[in-house]
């Protein structure tokens, strides 16, 4: 089956760094996760699911406010894997990271317009 595959979480101290990974399984060699937009987002304790970021499968990308100019969408489509590099973690970035794919445009940040979503990856930002 089509999804996606969080990688990258962790236990980090507040003002580091972490960069996770959003790579493809079960794709067809000849449908990669680059033909997709890809969305980042994460769900805390209690808390809804927050959109963060998403990347169009041409490479445009767009932010929430909450998290532009700390963090940074990429794709790499020779190793067939979207990143969200984080900088200035807060601890209220502690949240489980989900990526998403949808067609091919980032359009609402609105969940329910992504269609295959991974399995998360935990990250705890705490001193």
């Amino acid at each position: 089956q089509l999804r996606p595959v969080e990688s990258g979480g962790g236990l980090v101290q507040p003002g580091g760094s972490l960069r996770l990974s959003c790579a493809a399984s079960g794709f067809t060699s000849g449908f990669p996760l680059n033909h997709y937009a890809v969305g980042w987002f994460r769900q805390a304790p209690g808390k809804e699911r927050e959109a963060l970021s998403c990347i169009s499968s041409s490479g445009s990308t767009k932010y929430v406010d909450s998290v532009q100019g700390r963090f940074t969408i990429s794709r790499d489509n020779a190793k067939n894997t979207v990143y969200l590099q984080m900088n200035s973690l807060k601890p209220e970035d502690t949240a489980v990271y989900y990526c998403a794919t949808r067609g091919t445009y980032c359009g609402g940040w609105g969940p329910e317009e992504y269609d295959k979503w991974g399995q998360g990856t935990r990250v705890t930002v705490s001193s």
